[in-house]
Parts: structure tokens; C-alpha cells; sequence
């Protein structure tokens, strides 16, 4: 049985799954203040603490919910389905990893990418889902991102890709890192079309994504309090051996410092972004 075969008999597992399943908690804990709240009241919020301000993990559903015109989404490239090119096994094999990230998410990458609508204005649309292995970065996401941007110079549309990753995939090793390079080239294509590109940070962004793609846009946007780097703050330290600024990867940090250009809240995204996207087409 092939991965495709295995991902067919997943899906209907959690379809079956899903239709069974019921809310059990109606409480939620922030991270951040340790606020115990109703979930309703927080997920009405678009999942961000009303106490503290604190912008919780959402899914890709949710996301494009945020951004886009209700019911303007159209989802491309969701047949494309990873393989294990290098059979490649840590403590579990890469094969069986990915059954486990899809029937946890139902998704077979970590990427959703298609068009859509803000106020009216057509977009071209990827989303990363952290919750599939760590949002990362493997030969099906670096394909989407790909023909999204080529989508995007065929149908002269804006590009907007909402970044959540852990960084490359290591299960997949240079064939990952290769995805650096193939949607750097394509989002140069892109820019030599003279179409904008807007890239928004979430919590997390790291490795090979913040080392790519998401730090090529022409507005780079991040979320109040996401943590964005290349490597993590511990690694860092043991590497240079010294101490690092307290909130040093925080996105209002990076603000502070011109490696962004601005820092918007959840709420005022789509407003944002639709006057961005507004201008540039001006």
C-alpha cells in the first residue's frame, strides 16, 4: 500500500472519527497570564486572551476565515502528497510520521494554498498549519508555495503567505532545503511582474522559512508577541556563548529593530492587508 492508499484509508477514519467526536471542555488557559476563560468567549475573539492580549495558535480554517471574504476560498493543489524519497527512519520512520500528522489534522502537508477574496480584491492565498509537523518545510509545501506564485503572475493577483514553521523538514534533507531556493526564485518571478507580495508572520516562524521566503515580502506583517528567529534562543547562546536581550525574537523586538515593518493584531488583518494590497495596485 502506497501513501496515497494509506492517506484514502485515514481520511475516512477521521471523517468517521469526527462525526463521533463531542465538545467536552468549555475552558480555556492562556499561555501568557494563565487566565482561566470560557472558550467561546476567547475562540469569539479569534482565539486572542482578553486579559493579557495574548494571540493563541489557530488553525488554517480559522485563518482564512480572518482574512478572507466568507465563502471566496478556493483550494488548489490539495492532491499533492509527500513520498519518503530517502526511506528515512529516527525513531519512528518518516513514512509513519506522516500517517500520524494526517489523521491528527486531515491534511496531507503542512501547507493550504489557493485564491480568494478581500473585500472584493482577488488574492493569492498559502497558509502553514503548525499543528502538521511543526509546520515544516518539505518538497509538497515548497511545490505549493511555487505554484501559487505562478498562479499568481498568470492571474496578475497579489500574494499573501501566512508563515507558522519549525523550519525545514529534516526527514526529507536536502530535498527540503532545496525549497529555499526553487520559492525564493519563484517569488524573484513574481517580483519581476510587479506584483506585490505580502508575508505575515505567526508564532512560530524559524529555520529555513524565516531563512527564505518568509522574509522576502514586500510588507512583512507579524502578530503581536509571535516569536520569529533562525534558530532557537538556546542554541544561540550555547553557540556564541553569551547572554541575549530579554524578548530578542519577539516580533514588537524585530519592529524595534527594521527586520519588520509592522506588528497588526488579529482583528485588524484583513483591514490591513486590503489597504496594503489596495496601494500597491494603485
Amino acid at each position: 500500500m502506497n501513501l496515497k492508499q494509506i492517506f484514502k484509508k485515514l481520511k475516512g477514519e477521521k471523517e468517521k472519527e469526527s462525526a463521533q467526536a463531542q465538545t467536552t471542555s468549555h475552558w480555556i488557559k492562556c499561555k501568557s497570564c494563565l487566565s482561566l476563560m470560557f472558550f467561546k468567549e476567547v475562540e469569539s475573539l479569534a482565539m486572542v486572551c482578553p486579559k493579557c492580549g495574548y494571540h493563541m495558535r489557530i488553525n488554517t480554517k480559522k485563518r482564512i476565515e480572518l482574512l478572507c471574504d466568507e465563502g471566496s476560498f478556493v483550494e488548489f493543489d490539495s492532491e499533492l502528497h509527500p513520498n519518503d524519497p530517502l526511506k528515512f527512519v529516527d525513531k519512528k520512520s518518516y513514512k509513519k510520521r506522516l500517517e500520524e500528522a494526517f489523521k491528527k489534522t486531515g491534511k496531507t502537508s503542512s501547507v493550504v494554498s489557493g485564491e480568494a477574496t478581500i473585500n472584493q480584491l482577488p488574492v493569492s492565498l498559502v497558509v502553514f498549519d503548525f499543528s502538521f509537523m511543526g509546520g515544516s518545510l518539505g518538497s509538497v509545501e515548497g511545490e505549493k508555495i511555487t505554484r501559487a506564485c505562478i498562479r499568481a503572475i498568470e492571474k496578475k493577483q497579489g500574494l499573501i503567505i501566512i508563515s507558522a514553521s519549525g523550519g525545514a523538514r529534516m526527514q526529507e534533507s536536502t530535498h527540503s532545503l532545496m525549497q529555499m531556493a526553487k520559492t525564493s526564485a519563484a517569488l524573484k518571478k513574481l517580483h519581476n511582474a510587479k506584483l506585490p507580495y505580502i508575508s505575515i508572520l505567526t508564532d512560530p516562524t524559524f529555520g529555513g522559512v524565516s531563512a527564505s521566503f518568509a522574509f522576502l515580502g514586500d510588507v512583512i506583517i507579524a502578530e503581536p508577541g509571535a516569536l520569529v528567529g533562525f534558530a532557537g534562543a538556546r542554541v544561540i547562546k550555547q553557540t556564541i556563548g553569551k547572554d541575549l536581550p530579554e524578548g530578542f525574537q519577539k516580533s514588537e523586538f524585530l519592529l524595534e529593530h527594521g527586520s519588520i515593518d509592522m506588528v497588526v493584531e488579529r482583528k485588524d488583518i484583513k483591514k490591513t492587508v486590503f489597504d496594503l494590497m489596495s496601494m500597491f495596485y494603485q
